[in-house]
C-alpha cells in the first residue's frame, strides 16, 4: 500500500474553479456599489453647487446667478460659475464628476434661474424621479439636455 498524502490534480483543479468563481461574483457585486457609489457622489455634488449659488444669488446685488446665459459654464475657470463661488468663498473648491462624464451648469436668459446637471451611471436610480425634466420641449432646459439617465436640478 502506498501511505503517500496529498492532493489530487483533478482536487486542486475543483479548488481553483471554485475560488475563480467566487472572485467573479464578488468583483461583479463591487463594480455595482462603485456605480451606485459614483451617483450618490453626482447627486450629492449637484446639491451642494445649488446651495452654493442660492448664496450668491441672495448676496448679489442684481440678483442674479453668475454666468453667461445659452452655454454650458461649469467647467469655465476665468469667469462664469467656477470664478463667481470661489472667489467669493461660497464653496471652497467645485466639484468634479468621479467619473468620465462631466457636470453642466446653464443659466436662463436674464440670469434669474438656472439648470445643473449631472449623468447617472444607472438609469433606474430614484433620485432621477425626482428631478427636472421638460417632457413638454423634448426634455430640454435652457439648452440642457435633461431627459434620463440626466440628473437635473432647476432653480
Amino acid at each position: 500500500m502506498n501511505d503517500k498524502k496529498g492532493f489530487t490534480l483533478i482536487e486542486l483543479l475543483v479548488v481553483i474553479t471554485i475560488i475563480g468563481l467566487l472572485a467573479t461574483v464578488v468583483l461583479v457585486s463591487l463594480n455595482t456599489a462603485r456605480m451606485k457609489a459614483r451617483d450618490v457622489r453626482r447627486v450629492a455634488d449637484l446639491r451642494q453647487v445649488a446651495l452654493a449659488l442660492e448664496f450668491y444669488y441672495d448676496d448679489s446685488s442684481d440678483m442674479s446667478y453668475p454666468g453667461i446665459s445659452g452655454s454650458n459654464q461649469w467647467g469655465d475657470a476665468d469667469s462664469g460659475m467656477t470664478k463667481a463661488l470661489q472667489d467669493n468663498n461660497y464653496i471652497s473648491s467645485v466639484p468634479h464628476d468621479p467619473g468620465t462624464n462631466t457636470y453642466q451648469y446653464w443659466v436662463a436668459p436674464g440670469n434669474q434661474s438656472h439648470v445643473l446637471k449631472a449623468t447617472l451611471e444607472d438609469p433606474d436610480n430614484p433620485a432621477l424621479d425626482d428631478d427636472t425634466d421638460n417632457p413638454s420641449s423634448g426634455g430640454t432646459v435652457f439648452g440642457c439636455d435633461c431627459d434620463d439617465p440626466a440628473y437635473c436640478i432647476r432653480i
